[in-house]
């Protein structure tokens, strides 16, 4: 049984599947039924590709496994079941003679005034949704506005965080705005150019790469025109704007909280020793004091042999290869093969600027520009594991042609609370409140 399908749930059900050809019973346990690619999120959320295409079916690309459609609540270790709670609201329990839980990660909260009422997240499918028909919305609202500063609050755009996805949401979403702006009639003439803001409290944007990286990066978002404040965060937020801790208030209607994440509440509820709200697991994925129980991903503290005494980031380069791991650890644990150690040197990063612009360091070669544009394009369809061709498609027609400027209202803001425990499903009227 294989709890969760993001990088590291869908990784492991993979090789599982390729191992036991039918050996074996391959239940996975899932919200929903597409594994969500979770680097092209800012793409649907600024109207670059449309929603499926980063949304692989699990039982279109998983023969051999078994899904349920659930979320998981409770692991009752002693009778080896997992109790959850399916998109009906009815409860049910799986038996299991191997576990493998990879529940991932929810938006990490701080405690600042005003944050959990008026900002959002980006962790699933339904925050993006939200984020494109929101930003669409204010730049409509913003053109059919008449106070200059209605106009201009409607108009900036505030996102706290620039580590990976604060700084490409914030790199793609300057380029959605500016186009919009430039197809509204209100604006074109005379109106204000959308403003972004991006804040961080440490002294660098994405400070948990190298620095070549950071510099590229904040170059072109500041010849993109964003306004990028390192150490600077916010003191309060309320529904007019946020209160910088500078003291400085920034009016806005838009306020995206990108500053980290969390594991899953579930790791919490288990009763196991955890380093940092993650899974306490060894070198074999294994949770000690729990024969026949793996963890990994972002819900693990999976020890990093290549550097001693440290676990490994939650990065979904880390999480794809641990499943894979988790794979053929299970299959030793039955009697096929022999453990394997998670070991990991990484090939380099990538972050998208938007359009063809990209820092990228592959194989830890410094790269900027077109070239690391397309290098980062060129991964990414590789680590897809189905629809690169109407990803490329995609990409294609957005190079040709204009973007669609169109709300669809199908997410509500109250559907996608910044404290929900569960960001890859969008809350509906008499279902759970988080």
């Amino acid at each position: 049984m294989i709890v969760g399908a993001g990088f590291a749930g869908y990784e492991c059900a993979r090789t599982l599947s390729r191992q036991a050809k039918g050996a074996a019973e391959i239940v996975l346990l899932n919200p929903h039924d597409y594994f969500l690619y979770v680097p092209l999120l800012p793409e649907v959320a600024t109207g670059i590709l449309e929603p499926r295409r980063i949304s692989v079916s699990l039982t279109g690309t998983l023969p051999g496994v078994r899904l349920v459609l659930g979320e998981a609540h409770d692991v009752d270790f002693e009778a080896r079941q997992v109790h959850y709670t399916d998109p009906e609201e009815r409860k049910g329990s799986l038996p299991y003679d191997r576990l493998v839980l990879t529940v991932g990660s929810v938006n990490k909260l701080l405690p600042v005034p005003g944050v959990a009422e008026h900002a959002h997240g980006f962790r699933g499918m339904p925050e993006a949704l939200f984020l494109r028909d929101h930003i669409t919305r204010q730049i409509e609202l913003a053109g059919a506005a008449e106070d200059p500063a209605e106009r201009s609050a409607r108009t900036t755009f505030v996102v706290v965080g620039a580590g990976y996805t604060g700084t490409e949401v914030t790199a793609q979403g300057v380029r959605f705005t500016d186009a919009l702006a430039r197809q509204n009639t209100g604006l074109r003439d005379g109106g204000p150019r959308p403003r972004w803001l991006l804040l961080d409290i440490a002294d660098r944007l994405l400070p948990e790469l190298d620095e070549r990286l950071s510099r590229t990066a904040e170059r072109v978002l500041r010849a993109q025109g964003v306004d990028v404040r390192t150490g600077t965060s916010v003191k309060e937020a309320t529904q007019d704007g946020v209160l910088l801790d500078d003291g400085e208030f920034v009016a806005s209607r838009s306020l995206l909280w990108c500053v980290g994440v969390r594991p899953d509440p579930l790791v919490d509820s288990l009763g196991l020793p955890t380093d940092k709200g993650r899974l306490c697991v060894d070198e074999f994925l294994n949770v000690p004091g729990r024969p026949g129980v793996f963890a990994c991903g972002d819900a693990a503290a999976v020890p990093d042999l290549t550097r001693p005494g440290e676990v490994t980031p939650m990065t979904a380069q880390h999480a794809q290869r641990q499943g894979k791991v988790a794979a053929r650890n299970v299959a030793a644990s039955c009697g096929r093969g022999a453990p394997r150690a998670y070991r990991h040197h990484d090939l380099g990063f990538m972050v998208d600027l938007g359009g063809l612009q990209a820092a990228a360091n592959p194989l830890h070669i410094p790269l900027s520009g077109p070239l690391a544009g397309l290098v980062t394009r060129g991964y990414h369809l590789m680590a897809m594991p189905d629809n690169r061709v109407r990803v490329a498609a995609d990409w294609l027609l957005d190079a040709v042609l204009p973007r669609q400027g169109v709300q669809l209202g199908l997410v509500s803001s109250w559907s996608v609370p910044l404290d929900t425990e569960s960001p890859e499903v969008a809350r509906v009227p008499g279902g759970p409140t988080a």
